[in-house]
């Protein structure tokens, strides 16, 4: 079982069974909601996925697709689009580790100008004073 929750901790979920690859989404919406470069998200069947407490809000950001959100903090917790049989989990949000591998990126064609994919920056285990 994974476990995941918002930034305030009054939403809060879990998992039960297996999570889908993860996927980068670069599309447009994807940035404006997350405030991000991207979106790192997974696909969980519905029946695998348990609200255990729930102050969350929704927006139909495209036809048919909700986002839902705490509705405290703002955390983006998962999307769900109209007939299907699973959520799109935002990663962002998973307090365990998915125990899954990175597949790709996608909506490229609409990454940020800024965002480099592959470009190999210096990593740093906190903030950096020097930046």
């Amino acid at each position: 079982m994974k476990k995941g929750s918002c930034l305030c901790g009054n939403t809060k979920y879990q998992i039960t069974g297996p999570i889908g690859d993860i996927v980068h989404c670069h599309c447009e919406t994807c940035r404006k909601a997350h405030g991000s470069a991207f979106s790192s998200v997974a696909a969980v069947n519905d029946a695998d996925f348990q609200l255990e407490s729930e102050l969350l809000t929704a927006f139909e950001s495209s036809p048919g697709k909700f986002r839902f959100f705490c509705s405290g903090c703002g955390t983006q917790i998962y999307a769900k689009r109209d007939g299907t049989a699973h959520i799109i989990l935002r990663l962002g949000s998973l307090d365990d580790h998915p125990q899954v591998d990175e597949k790709n990126h996608i909506w490229v064609s609409q990454k940020a100008s800024w965002y480099s994919i592959n470009k190999n920056l210096p990593e740093f285990p906190e903030f950096e004073t020097d930046i």
